[in-house]
């Protein structure tokens, strides 16, 4: 049977589009003579549709545009993922399905089984799991079909295997051939290692070659990597699809080629990647055409403007720079160095006189200027958030926020100041890692002035600034974030791993206390395990 995977980018809710990419796919399998072509889970809907599934019009689009499609599907089949009702009265009231389509009709729906319920998933707020685990015989073979989670089944979570039942061993029982998977799996670092070492343990496990359809492209905090690929009964890799982008492969599971290994990519391009697909799609999607980014010379906004510029162009990102009292000269310069490297247009806009203003309305002489309060910093932080804003809404443009992950777990951000915006694009990027992306972007030459990559970290919002005058070094600091929020480690655990106690303890009563303000913050690209927003949702108000 010649099979193929088609890894579109779908978008929530739009129904006509996602139909047309599906509709292509199939005549693109048409015409390299291809039995059956396999698309995205919930490609008909887009993913994750969230609490859109509780509106009666976005269920009805969703039936109405499988029907559809299904009527385009001659001699090559389609399995297409869509979301299917629950015609019993008992249970959620919808299906998380893959319909299988030929000759003009939906022949057969297999619903997910294993309905994931943790970190940025909660399908079992609307979907009821399958009961049924029935093989389709198709052309002579009997294919087992499988939603992504359906092939998760033996995969621990600290130590903890989720699920009792295992699909691909109930449709190899019922007498599976092939066993079929359409997914649509987050990116997170190093995913894709782990998606291949699971799907690989089933196949052998199974004995039954796996073809895996992933989805690609961004959706809110999500991005999807694509990587799709086609596993042999001894959990080979034969075919793999490309790393966030579009992609169409075609295997013939009777003569499935030679072996090979995945592609491990290298983190720093990982990361990157999946930054510019992300905001990319997410500007697409939301309808912005220009980007808005404050440079302040130093490293964060300088990345920022760089993945911008490989998003969308730097044609459509503009760079403002917005000097106070206390912005030394050289970080102008790292600016306009930075503007000139990336060839972005740039803004010149002083505070001081309305930083000034706020000082004498608030009752501040000049006296004690020479003593700038915290309220004082964050005043000037506060004004650059409000010209940035009113530049997007006067532009049309999005203003991306350039807080890193490091800053905004222990609070050192301003509330309506440098966290203004409306995507927060590397809130889930720890400040190492930032300096790592500042040296992935010069690979090809100097974009990022070595001087901005060099320079000790500051705010810059009082004389001789230093991000350590209030923070634990980045190095210490990010290993015991990463330690607390990914890795749930108590304060006990992280001191056992030879960090000073005091420092610890700083550190987590900061991550707690600043909960608060990250509610408040704009929307980022889940990059890690565990990223804040959708996939971690603690109390403001609580002890401990």
């Amino acid at each position: 049977m010649k099979i193929a995977i088609a890894q579109i980018n779908t978008t929530v809710g739009d129904f006509a589009g996602n139909s047309a990419k599906i509709i292509t796919g199939i005549r693109q399998g048409e015409r390299a003579g291809v039995d059956v072509v396999l698309f995205p889970e919930l490609a008909i809907s887009g993913y994750p549709p969230r609490d859109m599934l509780e509106k009666p019009s976005f269920i009805e689009g969703n039936l109405r545009a499988i029907e559809a499609v299904a009527k385009e599907t001659r001699g090559t089949a389609a399995l297409v993922g869509f979301a299917s009702r629950n015609e019993s009265k008992d249970g959620r009231g919808l299906f998380n399905s893959a319909g299988f389509l030929h000759d003009g009709s939906v022949k057969f729906v297999q619903h997910k089984t294993l309905l994931p319920q943790y970190d940025v998933f909660d399908e079992g707020r609307h979907f009821e799991p399958a009961k049924e685990h029935e093989v389709y015989e198709f052309k002579g073979r009997r294919i087992g079909i499988t939603l992504c989670e359906d092939l998760w089944s033996k995969h621990s979570f600290r130590g903890r295997r989720l699920y009792r039942v295992d699909p691909a061993h109930l449709l190899k029982e019922a007498g599976a051939e092939l066993i079929f998977n359409i997914s649509a799996s987050p990116f997170t670092v190093g995913k894709q290692r782990i998606r291949y070492d699971l799907f690989s343990a089933e196949a052998k496990s199974v004995g039954l070659p796996v073809f895996y359809c992933n989805m690609v492209g961004g959706n809110d905090e999500l991005v999807f990597d694509g990587r799709s690929f086609v596993l042999d009964a001894e959990g080979r890799t034969v075919c793999e699809a490309q790393a966030f982008e579009e992609d169409f492969i075609v295997v013939d599971s009777d003569a499935m080629g030679k072996p090979s290994d995945i592609v491990d990519l290298p983190e720093e391009e990982e990361i990157w990647r999946a930054l510019v697909l992300g905001l990319s799609d997410y500007m697409k999607k939301c309808g912005f055409a220009r980007a808005v980014v404050g440079l302040s010379g130093g490293i964060d906004s300088a990345v920022v403007a760089a993945i911008a510029c490989d998003a969308v162009g730097p044609d459509k990102v503009l760079g403002v720079m917005l000097p106070s009292p206390y912005t030394e000269e050289r970080s102008l310069r790292d600016a306009e160095r930075l503007a000139r490297n990336l060839g972005i247009s740039t803004w010149h806009v002083p505070i001081n006189e309305i930083y000034e203003t706020y000082r004498r309305a608030l009752g501040y002489s000049s006296k004690d200027a020479g003593e700038v309060s915290l309220a004082e910093e964050n005043i000037q932080s506060r004004i650059r958030g409000n010209i940035l804003m009113a530049i997007s809404n006067r532009e049309g443009s999005i203003v991306l926020s350039t807080g890193n992950k490091s800053e905004l777990s222990v609070g050192y951000c301003t509330l309506y100041g440098d966290m203004a915006g409306g995507f927060a694009l590397i809130s889930d990027i720890p400040k190492k890692i930032v300096y790592r992306l500042a040296q992935y972007a010069n690979r090809g030459g100097e974009r990022i002035p070595k001087a901005i990559i060099l320079r000790p970290p500051s705010a810059e919002l009082k004389p001789n600034q230093a991000d350590t005058d209030s923070l634990p070094p980045y190095d210490v600091l990010d290993p015991i974030m990463r330690h607390y929020i990914e890795d749930r480690m108590s304060a006990e655990e992280i001191v056992a791993r030879g960090f000073d106690k005091d420092t610890a303890l700083r550190i987590i009563r900061m991550i707690d206390a600043n909960e608060y303000k990250r509610r408040q913050a704009p929307p980022g690209i889940k990059i890690t395990m565990k990223a804040f927003g959708m996939g971690r949702r603690f109390p403001i108000a609580r002890k401990s």
